[in-house]
């Protein structure tokens, strides 16, 4: 048994090989690990069909065919799941796919965004490269209230 190259630590053929071969995805994780073994597998109509109307239209067969056959797939990771379960209709995934393409070692970091149609889970758009809030730091002044809560000003409590 081979592990399937979602990196589930599941065999090919009791996780993503049944989705590619027509099982519907219960979950838009399950979809997005489906449709990332596509790509390594060569199966780019499995690509194709389970993309929203309006993304399809802009999707690029020759050219994810030629990735999907010249690239060596190292690893799919997920870094965060937001809804997309088995009872939600829309769900977002933030996912790094690692793979080397001509000789040099690449990343692609995505948020993707799934939703169910015609209770079908379906890719329906995404984010390349996502950006995080940026972090918001307080600034204490020495003769503000401490932090704590003690009631203290900040310089005779923690600040001293």
């Amino acid at each position: 048994m081979s592990k399937c190259p979602c990196g589930s630590k599941q065999s090919f053929s009791t996780c993503c090989e049944v989705i590619l071969q027509g099982a519907p995805p219960e979950t838009a994780e399950a979809l997005m690990r489906a449709r990332y073994t596509a790509l390594t597998v060569g199966d780019i109509k499995f690509l194709s069909d389970t993309l929203s109307d309006d993304i399809r239209a802009g999707f690029d067969e020759i050219e994810t065919q030629k990735t999907s056959k010249n690239a060596q797939w190292k690893a799919l990771d997920i870094r965060e799941i937001i809804d997309g379960g088995v009872h939600d209709e829309t769900g977002s995934i933030e996912y790094v796919a690692r793979f080397r393409l001509d000789g040099q070692s690449r990343i692609h970091h995505e948020r993707s965004k799934f939703a169910r149609e015609n209770g079908r889970w379906l890719c329906v758009g995404g984010q390349v490269n996502p950006k995080s809030s940026p972090r918001q730091t307080v600034q204490v002044g020495r003769n503000d209230p401490c932090l704590c809560g003690s009631g203290k000003k900040y310089k005779k409590c923690c600040g001293g």
